[in-house]
């Protein structure tokens, strides 16, 4: 049997998930694998919830190289497991443990099978499209990718913006809303369906433009092709707004030219091998569940 490297990312607020990691690790360590463990997790683990655990290494940043990945914890969780794994290619486990986990085809209760799906090969992965952004004075701070989206914002204090917005050159519109979201077909569960966007099935190859409370109700989500390139610039009384990545969120001037385009690699994510997207949109958005039986 292969030995096999795994990159194991958590949150490091959920106690009561201390069983379920020491079964992980167990199971793990029966197989022979090799433990890399996020540093800031391995931490929680050992001095928070008392866990023993000997990894080859603890991961800090994206300076790692494993055969899988495995991310305990929800979506953001799993965002923040993509984000370290960049363009490396490795498939991502999600194992949820929180409440919705989208991301995520496995529980925590089928952890046992998760591994074995690995070792014995019966699982599919999907790629999903990555965005990256730019902008014309490089003062973007943070990592400058997104799994599910890019969106801007208005600061919580102040007034709705205006975002000029072109498409492949081609201007669109002037959004005048509280902000507009770019969003990916796995970001299209996430932020972007809360404020009104449509759903989008993983490699459908389109990227949704998505408003939030515009001003304008004949403002309506649209979405275009995830090669299209997409430029922005935001007006606000405040002279700034809020650029975030998948959650996180760092204060821009306005003025800049934003540029989002499809970033050149993809994020792999490990799936059941039996599984589907309709079903998860039937199980984990109760699609056709009737309140009164």
């Amino acid at each position: 049997m292969k030995k096999l490297r795994f990159a194991i990312f958590g949150n490091t607020y959920q106690a009561k998930k201390s069983a379920c990691v020491q079964r992980l690790i167990s199971i793990l360590e029966e197989h022979g694998a090799s433990l890399l463990i996020d540093k800031a997790f391995y931490g929680y683990l050992t001095d928070g919830l008392g866990i023993s655990v000997k990894p080859e290494a603890l991961i800090e940043g994206s300076d790692f190289q494993a055969d899988f990945v495995i991310s305990m914890g929800g979506d953001g969780t799993f965002l923040e497991a993509a984000r370290h794994v960049g363009d490396k290619g490795t498939p991502i486990l999600g194992i949820n443990m929180g409440r919705l986990g989208f991301l995520s085809d496995y529980q925590a209760e089928d952890i046992p099978s998760a591994i074995e799906h690995i070792y014995n090969g019966t699982y599919r992965i999907e790629e999903r499209t990555v965005l990256m952004v730019e902008d014309d004075r490089h003062s973007i701070q943070g990592h400058p990718y997104a799994l599910n989206e890019v969106a801007v914002l208005k600061h919580d204090n102040s007034s709705m913006i205006s975002i000029d917005v072109e498409v492949n050159g081609e201007f669109l519109t002037t959004y005048q809303a509280d902000g507009l979201i770019v969003n990916t077909s796995t970001g299209s569960t996430g932020y972007a369906l809360s404020v009104g966007g449509p759903i989008i099935g993983p490699g459908s190859n389109i990227i949704g433009l998505v408003p939030v409370a515009p001003h304008s109700l004949t403002v309506r989500p649209l979405t275009i092709s995830a090669d299209a390139t997409v430029r922005m610039k935001v007006k606000s009384r405040s002279h700034n707004f809020l650029l975030s990545l998948d959650g996180r969120s760092e204060s821009s001037q306005e003025g800049i030219t934003l540029t989002i385009r499809k970033a050149p690699y993809t994020i792999n994510v490990l799936k059941r091998s039996e599984g589907s997207f309709f079903r998860t949109l039937r199980e984990k958005l109760m699609w056709g569940a009737d309140s009164r039986e």
